[in-house]
C-alpha cells in the first residue's frame, strides 16, 4: 500500500486573472544578502487551476501542488484566503 505524502502548498497574491480557469499566483520570500545582511525580496509566479474562476487580482490565496494539468500548469487553487480590496466597487 502506496503511503500518501502531504501535497506542498503555498500562500501567494493573485497577480492575473485573464485566463479561463487559470490564475497566475505571486509567492514572496524574504532572503538575507550573504554580504550585507540587508533582506531582500524574491518572487516567483505559479500558474494554478481555478475551475470556477473565482479569483481576481489582488486576492491572496492557498495553492497546493498537484499532478501536471498542462504545459505550465502543476498547481490547483484550494481557498481563497483575503480577497481583494474594492472589488464590489466595479460592479
Amino acid at each position: 500500500m502506496a503511503e500518501q505524502k502531504n501535497p506542498r502548498s503555498l500562500i501567494g497574491r493573485v497577480v492575473s486573472d485573464r485566463m479561463d480557469k487559470t490564475i497566475v499566483v505571486s509567492i514572496e520570500r524574504r532572503i538575507q544578502h550573504p554580504l550585507y545582511k540587508k533582506y531582500v525580496r524574491r518572487s516567483k509566479k505559479f500558474h494554478a487551476h481555478d475551475p470556477e474562476n473565482s479569483c481576481h487580482i489582488g486576492d491572496m490565496v492557498r495553492i497546493e501542488e498537484c499532478r501536471p494539468l498542462s504545459k505550465t500548469k502543476t498547481w490547483r487553487l484550494v481557498s481563497v484566503l483575503t480577497p481583494a480590496i474594492g472589488e464590489g466597487e466595479l460592479a
